[in-house]
């Protein structure tokens, strides 16, 4: 299979932010149609993408605190926004 060349770092993380945005795009149109709730959908839908990106960051051996963006960066802003909307949640009146 062939490879692509080094690219420049900071491709690289132009690409890590372009795929984050896409995917909290995708994640907030299926949780608009969610039926437990616009909030409750994209708290488990954000869970889920946490995973799904240690998983491939694990899968990938990408260092942790590389100096780019990696799955790893992506992972901890799934979390903080995960955190942030469970805050949201448990602070709405009822």
């Amino acid at each position: 299979m062939a490879q692509l060349p080094n690219l420049p770092r900071e491709l690289k993380s132009i690409q890590v932010l372009a795929r984050f945005s896409l995917r909290m795009a995708i994640l907030m149109a299926f949780a608009a149609f969610g039926s437990i709730g616009f909030a409750r959908s994209l708290v488990a839908l954000l869970w889920m993408a946490a995973i799904l990106s240690a998983v491939v960051g694990a899968i990938r051996r990408e260092p942790p605190f590389d100096t780019v963006l990696n799955h790893w960066d992506e992972l901890m802003a799934y979390a903080a926004l995960c955190s942030l909307a469970v805050g949201f949640i448990r602070t709405a009146p009822v």
